[in-house]
């Protein structure tokens, strides 16, 4: 697969219905309280945004699903009281938190004059599905909301979830045990949470005094890093590559060394090799540095709770020369993505929150290649009482060199994502870089 099929319609015809504010239950002067941000949450201060498409089911249309979310939404404003919040500066300490103020989470009613039908193939990352998903150019949502959430009906009676929520209430892991939570208090309002959250970010607070005691050349000062919008203008262009089961299981059969003994290659550790190794072929640096999402709650068993509601993320590097990825032994390649993942130890982490604090190294993660995974998230097991969703995904931001995996779509027969696949979203410079990275991409794969 290469870039968007051009069948794709521009326009999915929407039309805004109604735009508001959930709140909380009444709040009282004793509930409400600042909440302390961790130096990894003040790092992804920025939207994230996501959309579920479900399939019509006639004892759930969607005016019904809209009043049973928004129920449950209102509900989980309680244990989630920071979704109701606002971002602001404490004026003492100069760093960001959120005023738990109750002032409310959007919500957005949308149809389409299209049917799911006519929109086309979901997996593709189609611009147009950022109109499925509230933005801040929205009326009635100017003083804009840490989580806002948009139910499109579409002619067919299927429908669209979209939701945008500051990356820094939540990592990947914590937004599926919130839609756990929405789909359990949306099947009754008796419904019970399926995990309390942990919101105690000072469990990720800097030490005193803070001690940096690794180097971190994952963090950077400079803004031109990988989330730069072009090279010398070029125009971005995303690409969708997708990997079956059995390309999977090729390339940890090829990660797999005859000559060191080891743990067994992982599936992300194999495709994450075999991408990285097609990014440093098709681009003209002559070294290259990989980041991708480490969760930090296995890492940080004495500190860290596994409901921890925050971001409790890193991002693991590994850097090799162009040769090395190209030309060299593709083993090596996924034992490299291995060792960075390996270098995120609890003391590690405790250093990376510490140089924040201390500003050393910088206040963004720089590299060549981030690579953000939501392939095993299980956000398309997520049980509704109208089911789970047909196919979900992130928008995509087309940002040079960020890669996205994500589950393929669900089969028409409602089973679990296929057999176990992936697709793979990539954002490169148009024209030779991404051509040669397709390229490679099957090249690699068949030698």
């Amino acid at each position: 697969m290469g870039s968007f099929p051009q069948t794709l319609p521009k326009d999915l015809k929407i039309t805004f219905k109604s735009t508001s504010l959930v709140h909380p239950p009444p709040l009282t002067l004793e509930r409400r309280r600042s909440m302390f941000l961790s130096n990894i949450d003040q790092l992804f201060n920025f939207d994230m945004e996501t959309v579920h498409f479900f399939s019509a089911v006639e004892s759930f249309p969607p005016s019904t699903v809209c009043d049973a979310i928004k129920r449950a939404l209102q509900q989980l404003l309680v244990p989630y009281d920071f979704l109701a919040g606002r971002l602001r500066t404490d004026p003492v300490k100069g760093r960001l938190e959120v005023d738990c103020n109750g002032a409310g989470a959007g919500f957005v009613v949308a149809s389409s004059e299209m049917t799911l039908e006519e929109v086309g193939d979901l997996t593709y990352p189609h611009p147009a599905f950022k109109n499925l998903v509230p933005t801040r150019s929205l009326k009635g949502l100017e003083d804009w909301p840490l989580m806002a959430i948009q139910v499109t009906s579409f002619k067919c009676g299927g429908f669209a979830v979209g939701i945008s929520n500051n990356h820094a209430t939540f990592d990947g892991t914590t937004f599926k045990t919130f839609l756990d939570n929405l789909a359990s208090l949306a099947t009754s309002s008796e419904g019970t949470l399926s995990v309390h959250p942990c919101n105690d970010r000072d469990l990720l607070s800097a030490r005193s005094p803070p001690r940096v005691t690794f180097p971190h050349p994952e963090l950077t000062n400079s803004t031109d890093s990988i989330l730069g919008a072009s090279i010398n203008g070029t125009p971005i262009e995303t690409k969708l590559f997708h990997l079956t089961a059995s390309d999977i299981t090729l390339l940890k059969q090829k990660a797999n060394s005859p000559h060191e003994a080891g743990p067994a290659p992982t599936s992300f550790n194999a495709v994450t090799a075999h991408v990285w190794r097609c990014h440093a072929a098709a681009t003209a640096a002559k070294t290259s540095t990989l980041l991708y999402m480490v969760d930090l709650r296995s890492r940080l068993r004495l500190h860290l709770p596994k409901s921890y509601a925050g971001c409790a993320v890193w991002g693991a590097y590994a850097t090799a020369t162009r040769d090395e990825l190209v030309e060299g032994q593709f083993d090596r390649v996924v034992e490299s993505v291995r060792e960075g993942k390996e270098r995120v130890t609890e003391e590690y982490v405790r250093s990376v929150v510490d140089a924040l604090e201390m500003g050393k190294g910088g206040a963004l993660m720089s590299g060549d290649l981030l690579v953000t995974s939501w392939w095993r998230l299980g956000l398309e097991t997520v049980g509704y009482p109208w089911g789970s969703p047909l196919y979900c995904c992130p928008i995509v931001d087309r940002r040079r060199g960020i890669a996205v995996f994500v589950p393929e779509i669900r089969g028409s027969d409602g089973g679990s994502g296929g057999s176990g696949g992936m697709n793979i979203f990539i954002s490169l410079s148009a024209g030779d870089e991404a051509e040669l990275f397709e390229k490679m991409f099957y090249e690699f794969l068949k030698s």
